[in-house]
């Protein structure tokens, strides 16, 4: 995920969702990687450099790497019916609570808590979009009662296991 600034993007996904740093591969003490072999292989812009890179973790989730990059022209972040990935889905134990705590954070709700889709739509189930304070996408779901799943799927959704 690209941001306009490492430090609060990091502050944000700290106070909003308990993230932690895992490392940092690219530092401001560093050299930006950057030239004709950066942008090729990594598809940004003529010119562009990348000045920061940092790994965080939320909870027991996939990694989310955050790059902050100098680059012009920049664009507005993806919205849902962007083509590619344009959101990240945070699962939480508690939606309420984890909304408040995004907006408290700097999020921005887009609409009041809502059910989730067919499959998703079992009991106790919620979700609810915000936006980031730079503009990116993310969707808080709470699924404390699974998915349903019809005779056709091929595998199951991983959700975190159920605290004790």
């Amino acid at each position: 995920m690209t941001v306009p600034d490492m430090d609060e993007a990091t502050k944000f996904f700290k106070e909003a969702f308990g993230a932690k740093i895992a490392y940092d591969g690219l530092t401001l003490a560093d050299e930006p990687r950057e030239g004709e072999t950066v942008e090729r292989q990594l598809g940004i812009p003529q010119g562009g450099k990348i000045v920061r890179q940092r790994m965080i973790v939320i909870g027991t989730g996939p990694g989310i790497e955050l790059f902050e990059i100098k680059a012009e022209p920049q664009r507005q972040p993806v919205g849902l019916s962007d083509y590619g990935i344009n959101h990240l889905s945070i699962s939480v134990s508690e939606i309420e609570p984890a909304l408040e705590q995004a907006v408290k954070a700097g999020a921005t709700a887009l609409s009041e808590i809502h059910g989730n889709s067919r499959y998703e739509d079992t009991p106790g189930n919620a979700s609810v979009y915000v936006t980031a304070p730079w503009g990116g996408l993310i969707e808080l779901q709470c699924i404390p009662n699974g998915y349903y799943y019809s005779t056709s799927s091929e595998t199951k959704v991983w959700i975190p296991p159920k605290k004790e």
